[in-house]
């Protein structure tokens, strides 16, 4: 039965994420006046289509539901602007990152249980420890090195991401803290006492920043304005958009594990799950793979939307196009590369779910 529900949700995540991609090339190629063919949610054999007349965009739902493409008229949409180009491709991804935007601020305007920022304990020889942070320390503020001023800190989701961004930076910043007297104060975390980030580090817990979870755990309901839930979102996309290029990108310095990738299986198995806790965690759920999806889009492989950006950004410099025997060398190895990431996920997919 568990195996029925992540399956379903699953298909759900992925048709609502996919479409709007989708659907964020189609806007774009309407406002650009280029005509698009056909509009498929799934890839393979059509199951079902639709075409008001033959002068109108096809809408289909192919058989293999792992993707998607909008199919454009090629002359139309070569004739237009580098800009108009860079736009339709670009709408793909940006479209993710606004839905999740929605998603998120649909969340924090509904209200959603947060744990507060208090601390546990830090080890004593963590870089916590060593800054000043003391268990029963609250934080309620946060400040990158070099900004003049505070920025409030809700929760300690909120904190976390702040955390990461920083860990992974390596960037110093202050927490100002109100400490079991109640009394404020501020922590400078130096970057230069951080420790070195590797395949098996955690940036948080390279730290030492942990909440406190002793019983009873007080948690807490964090509802937000409309204004305020979009500002909000924004931030939080923001943020895990930047932390989650570094991750990526540390794959190819060494401070992050392949390991960290993951497949069709593991979003099954994380949808179901999440769909199980409630309509809030599964909302969350599609809103943190709304930003993967857009993250991974941007890859500057010849295969992806990131693909025909790098295309374009060689037009900009050079005034020239790609030559058409040069992107069909660079399709094979883009095929090839997006096929290695492919086995690569799926591999960890099959050794978290069946081999732990």
């Amino acid at each position: 039965m568990d195996a029925i529900w992540s399956l379903l949700a699953f298909l759900v995540a992925i048709g609502i994420l996919v479409s709007f991609h989708e659907f964020g090339h189609y806007s774009a190629a309407k406002f650009c006046g280029v005509k698009v063919l056909t509009f498929s949610v799934g890839f393979g054999k059509s199951i079902w289509s639709y075409q008001k007349n033959k002068d109108s965009t096809e809408w289909s739902l192919g058989s293999l539901p792992l993707g998607g493409y909008v199919k454009m008229d090629e002359e139309s949409f070569r004739s237009k602007k580098l800009w108009q180009r860079s736009f339709i491709v670009a709408a793909g991804p940006l479209a993710n990152f606004l839905l999740a935007i929605l998603f998120l601020s649909v969340l924090f305007a509904s209200g959603v249980p947060q744990l507060p920022a208090k601390m546990a304990e830090p080890a004593k020889d963590s870089v916590a420890y060593q800054a000043g942070i003391l268990g029963g320390d609250q934080v309620i503020g946060w400040k990158q090195a070099g900004n003049t001023e505070f920025r409030p800190i809700a929760s300690w989701n909120q904190l976390r991401w702040r955390l990461m961004d920083a860990a992974t930076a390596k960037e110093s910043f202050s927490l100002l803290v109100k400490d079991s007297k109640s009394e404020e104060q501020v922590i400078v975390f130096n970057n230069e006492k951080f420790k070195k980030l590797t395949p098996e580090t955690d940036p948080l817990s390279s730290l030492g920043l942990r909440p406190d979870i002793s019983e009873p755990i007080a948690w807490f309901q964090l509802q937000l304005g409309p204004f305020s839930s979009v500002l909000v979102a924004s931030e939080r996309v923001w943020d895990v958009s930047v932390v989650s290029v570094r991750m990526l990108a540390g794959i190819f310095t060494g401070e992050s594990s392949v390991k960290q990738l993951g497949g069709p299986l593991s979003i099954a198995d994380m949808a179901g799950k999440s769909a199980q806790v409630g309509w809030q965690s599964y909302l969350g759920f599609l809103a943190l793979i709304s930003i993967s999806l857009g993250i991974l889009n941007l890859i500057p492989l010849p295969m992806l939307d990131g693909g025909q950006l790098m295309y374009d950004v060689w037009e900009l410099i050079t005034g020239r196009r790609v030559a058409e025997s040069w992107q069909n060398v660079l399709q094979r190895v883009g095929m090839a590369g997006l096929m290695t990431i492919t086995i690569l996920a799926l591999f960890n997919d099959i050794s978290r779910l069946f081999l732990r």
